[in-house]
C-alpha cells in the first residue's frame, strides 16, 4: 500500500498530532508499506529517513499567494508518489486532499486530534474520519460529521519510534514530594488553575514543589502569576523537555487540569512511569484513565478540587501508592504498534467499499488482508 501522511509540520516539540503521524508512518514503513510524509519539514525528517520514508517538502502556510503555490506543489507530489490513501492530520492537508483530488485516484482519511476547534468538522471532507476517542467521534456526530464515516482509533504512544524505553530514561531529580505537568503552556491546559491548586496547599505541605513541563505562547504569562504567589521558590518551570518521562518517573502526583482534551496522550505517558494521575473529568480523558480506574478525576477550571485531590493524595501514603500502582494496568491498550494497525485496517476497508474500481485494483490481495 502505498501512504502519503500531511501535517503541517514535523518538528520535535512536543506536538502530540505530529507525533501520532510520526509513529504510525514508521511503523506502517517497518510493516513494509511504502509511505512518504508531505509537510513544511523539520527536526523529525531524519527519523522518517531511518525508516525510509520519503519526505516531500510541503509549504501549507495560510497565506494566499503560498496557498496557491502549495495547491500545485500538493498536486506535483501526488502525480509523483501515486498513493493509495493520503491520511490527513491537519485542517490544511484535508482541504488540500479534498478540494483538489481528482475522483477516486486515493482514498482520504483524517484524523480529527483536536475537536474543540471549530475548524474541526472540515476534516469531514475525507472519506474516513479516524476520532481518537468516542468522545470525539460523539462530538463529531452532533457537529454532523456522518456516523458511518467515522472510526475510533484510539490514541496510544508506547513503545514510539520516537523515544527510548522508558527502562532506559534516568530519572531527573525532584524535590519531593513532587507534582509534575508535561503540557502546552496555554490556559487550555489547565496551568492557572493548577498554580491556584498548589498555592492552596502550599502551607500545608511545605516540602511540595510543582514542576510544570513544556512551553509555549502563555509560559511568561504563566510565569508572571507564579511569582506573585507565596510559593514562586518552589515553582518550576522546566520548558520543553525532549524525554519528559524523565520528570515522571521522579513524580508523586502527575496532573494534567485541561479544560477540554480529546484524549491525553501525555497521560498514557505518566501512567507507564507509574505516576498518581489527577485529570480533569472533560472529553476523551475519562477513557484514557480506564473511566476512574487508573486516575482520580475532578471537574476542569476548579481549581478548590482539585487543591482537595492533591491534597488527599499527599497526605494519605497508602492511597497515593494504590494509584500509582493502578496507573500501571491495562497498558497494552496503548501500544503504537495497536494504533498503527487499526489505523491500517481503516486504509484497507475504505479501499475494498471504494466504488473506484481503479484504486481497488492498484493495491493487491496480499495487502488488503494486512
Amino acid at each position: 500500500m502505498r501512504v502519503l501522511h500531511l501535517t503541517n509540520h514535523i518538528q520535535e516539540i512536543g506536538n502530540g498530532i505530529v507525533n501520532v503521524a510520526m509513529d504510525i508512518a514508521c511503523l506502517q514503513a517497518k510493516s513494509g508499506h511504502n509511505v512518504a510524509v508531505a509537510s513544511a519539514g523539520g527536526g523529525y525528517e531524519k527519523l522518517l529517513a531511518r525508516y525510509g520514508i520519503q519526505h516531500f517538502p510541503l509549504d501549507q502556510s495560510r497565506m494566499p499567494l503560498n496557498m496557491l503555490k502549495a495547491v500545485g506543489r500538493y498536486r506535483r507530489i501526488i502525480h509523483e508518489f501515486q498513493p493509495d490513501i493520503v491520511h490527513a492530520h491537519m485542517m490544511t492537508g484535508v482541504i488540500l486532499a479534498g478540494i483538489f483530488r481528482t475522483s477516486s485516484e486515493y482514498g482520504l482519511v483524517s484524523t480529527v486530534h483536536n475537536e474543540f476547534q471549530r475548524s474541526a468538522v472540515l476534516m469531514g471532507l475525507a472519506d474516513r474520519v479516524i476520532a481518537v476517542s468516542a468522545a470525539v467521534a460523539n462530538s463529531m456526530v452532533r457537529r454532523g460529521i456522518p456516523r458511518e464515516k467515522l472510526r475510533v482509533v484510539a490514541n496510544g504512544t508506547l513503545d514510539s519510534p520516537r523515544r527510548c524505553d522508558i527502562r532506559d530514561c534516568e530519572p531527573v531529580s525532584l524535590k519531593r514530594p513532587a507534582i509534575t505537568t508535561v503540557a502546552g503552556m496555554y490556559s487550555r491546559k489547565g496551568i492557572v488553575e493548577l498554580i491556584e491548586a498548589f498555592v492552596k496547599i502550599g502551607d500545608d505541605f511545605p516540602e511540595a514543589h510543582l514542576y510544570l513541563v513544556g512551553d509555549g505562547p502563555e509560559r511568561l504569562d504563566f510565569e508572571e502569576i507564579a511569582q506573585k504567589t507565596p510559593f514562586a521558590n518552589r515553582i518550576h518551570f522546566e520548558g520543553f523537555q525532549t524525554e519528559p518521562q524523565r520528570y515522571m518517573l521522579s513524580s508523586d502526583v502527575f496532573v494534567l487540569a485541561s479544560h477540554c482534551e480529546s484524549f491525553g496522550l501525555v497521560l498514557t505517558e505518566a501512567r507507564e512511569a507509574g505516576c498518581a494521575i489527577i485529570a480533569s473529568d472533560v472529553d476523551g480523558i475519562p477513557e484514557t484513565l480506564d473511566n476512574r480506574q487508573a486516575g482520580v478525576l475532578v471537574p476542569a477550571k476548579d481549581s478548590e478540587v482539585l487543591a482537595k485531590a492533591m491534597s488527599r493524595l499527599l497526605s494519605n501514603p497508602e492511597e497515593l501508592g494504590e494509584w500509582k500502582h493502578r496507573a500501571k494496568q491495562n497498558l497494552e491498550r496503548f501500544s503504537v504498534m495497536r494504533v498503527s494497525d487499526e489505523t491500517l485496517d481503516v486504509y484497507c476497508d475504505l479501499l475494498k467499499r471504494s466504488n473506484g474500481v481503479s484504486l481497488v485494483n492498484r493495491v493487491s490481495a496480499s495487502k488488503l488482508s494486512v
